[in-house]
């Protein structure tokens, strides 16, 4: 799974339209392999977005869960001491 794409579901505050839309553009650009269509499957790119956006709104207002939401600040820490220690990992002399 590309790793630009952010959990979504049962996240305090919950994901927005926009994060929404914003996943489904990453997870076309991913299996299409192109971050920017040409002219010719612009128009089947921007389909393919919006379809992806529409079907991941659709499952997240139907997944149900009885945990307690996930907090975007914790998660966005954790993400930055992970990636602290894979820069301080990788600047280590072997």
């Amino acid at each position: 799974m590309c790793r630009n794409i952010r959990r979504l579901h049962n996240c305090e505050p919950p994901a927005t339209e926009a994060e929404v839309r914003e996943a489904a553009l990453q997870y076309v650009r991913k299996v299409s392999g192109s971050t920017r269509p040409s002219a010719a499957n612009g128009a089947a790119f921007d389909r393919a977005v919006d379809a992806v956006a529409a079907a991941t709104g659709e499952l997240l207002d139907s997944l149900v869960t009885s945990a307690p939401p996930r907090s975007r600040d914790q998660d966005a820490a954790r993400a930055k001491e992970r990636a602290g220690r894979r820069d301080e990992d990788a600047a280590a002399p072997s």
